[in-house]
């Protein structure tokens, strides 16, 4: 497990899923995953909320984790998402991802059930009982309805010794610090929303699994390097000139702006989303090419 850990850390973008006339598009799949190698990404995130995984049956999202696995041929961790609401299915999709070679698992609290932190606490302990790959729990109460506490991270720290940090992706700079000083700097908290990636690194944070990672993943990469080698000024560079861009992924629902922009640039063949999801609208899509101008992303109008 420390050679995982030592990996886990910088730029780790969660992947959008490629759709073609509704079905999973593996290939285009295999060909972000290269291109997010090309760019330094520090790992993949397969299957995190910008995946759309609610949308997406067990054997397609195991079938992402394997793709993922596949073709990074171990040059960067595969980090799994594996969490839904069901204990069974995230069971089967965490067994999964460690059959196959995924190197880290990402679970998310238990959504739409709003279960009591005791509940939290058995239902983590059980499933970091199935593997011994490190796991994270995946904090994102806006898209959940439920938070974990300190208490919580603590009972999970004292009783797992795989429960190794959190995507943590809520407006909490003080969790951050709050969580080093419990835990020490080798807990590993990930910035989960894009406006605080480098606030919370800043702070602490190891690294970055944000949205904007599938389209500008070079800089995500610099920004973390910035820090790491004491470069605030860079980093807060980098902040500022991604501060559009990061604002404009949550122009409507993640990852409808996301997977338009990408089609714009090229990064994706189509932005097609599975109901209730639905493609940009022809507002949405003005809105984004703007943002991707004043960038200077967009050279060429709208097709």
């Amino acid at each position: 497990m420390t050679a995982r850990l030592a990996r886990l850390k910088g730029s780790i973008p969660p992947l959008v899923t490629p759709l073609r006339e509704g079905e999973v598009d593996y290939e285009t799949y295999a060909r972000l995953v290269e291109f997010q190698i090309q760019n330094g990404s520090h790992g993949v995130l397969v299957n995190g909320t910008t995946a759309e995984p609610s949308t997406l049956s067990v054997e397609e999202r195991n079938r992402l984790v394997e793709v993922a696995v596949q073709v990074t041929d171990g040059r960067i961790p595969v980090v799994a998402a594996t969490g839904s609401q069901s204990l069974r299915e995230t069971r089967e999709l965490s067994e999964y991802a460690a059959r196959v070679g995924a190197d880290v698992l990402l679970i998310v609290t238990p959504y739409y059930i709003r279960p009591p932190q005791r509940g939290l606490i058995a239902y983590y302990l059980e499933l970091a009982s199935l593997t011994d790959l490190p796991w994270m729990v995946y904090h994102i109460p806006g898209r959940t309805a439920v938070s974990v506490t300190i208490d919580t991270l603590k009972a999970l720290r004292e009783s797992s010794s795989t429960f190794v940090g959190m995507k943590h992706a809520v407006n909490d700079l003080a969790l951050v610090s709050e969580c080093h000083a419990v835990f020490g700097s080798e807990f590993k908290i990930f910035v989960g929303l894009e406006e605080l990636s480098f606030p919370m690194m800043a702070v602490g944070a190891c690294g970055l699994m944000n949205a904007v990672g599938n389209l500008r993943p070079r800089s995500l990469v610099d920004l973390c390097e910035a820090v790491w080698r004491g470069d605030l000024a860079g980093a807060q560079a980098l902040h500022h000139a991604l501060f559009e861009i990061n604002r404009a992924v949550f122009f409507d629902t993640n990852p409808v702006p996301m997977k338009y922009m990408m089609r714009r640039l090229g990064l994706l063949p189509r932005n097609e989303h599975r109901l209730p999801m639905m493609s940009a609208t022809a507002e949405l899509e003005r809105r984004l090419d703007e943002v991707l101008e004043r960038a200077g992303l967009l050279v060429e109008p709208p097709a």
